[in-house]
C-alpha cells in the first residue's frame, strides 16, 4: 500500500546501487509510516527528461503514496530523510528535489484482487 517512486534526470547508477537505494527507501518508508514493509513498493526511473527552475541541471521528483493520513509532522520528517538519501545516492541537490505526498482512501487502492477499503 505505501509506494515511493523516484524519477530523476540523472543517469541510473549500477543496478546493484539502484537496488540498494530502493531497499533502503523501502525500509525507511515502512518505518516512517509504521506499516509492514511487506506492503511497500518502490520504483525508480533514471534518465527522465526534466527541468527545474528553467534548467536541465540534475533534478528529482519523488512520489510517496499511502493509505491513511501522513500528516504534516510525518511528511516534514520524510522530506528531510528522502531528500538527503537521494542527494547521497544520486547526487541530486536537495533544493532540486520535489516530493509529492498523497494519502489515498482504502477503497481507491487495489491489491490482490480487492481493495484496502
Amino acid at each position: 500500500m505505501p509506494l515511493i517512486k523516484v524519477q530523476t534526470s540523472v543517469a541510473a547508477p549500477a543496478k546493484t546501487e539502484v537496488e540498494a537505494m530502493l531497499k533502503e527507501l523501502s525500509a525507511n518508508l515502512a518505518q516512517q509510516l509504521g506499516k509492514p514493509e511487506s506492503y511497500v513498493m518502490t520504483a525508480f526511473e533514471g534518465n527522465v527528461p526534466m527541468t527545474f527552475a528553467g534548467t536541465t541541471d540534475p533534478v528529482c521528483y519523488i512520489e510517496i503514496k499511502s493509505v491513511g493520513t501522513m500528516g504534516a509532522a510525518k511528511t516534514a520528517t520524510m522530506s528531510q530523510a528522502f531528500c538527503a538519501k537521494v542527494e547521497q545516492a544520486l547526487g541530486v541537490p536537495q533544493n532540486r528535489t520535489y516530493i509529492e505526498f498523497a494519502d489515498a482512501k482504502g477503497a481507491m487502492w487495489g491489491w490482490n484482487g480487492t481493495t484496502f477499503g
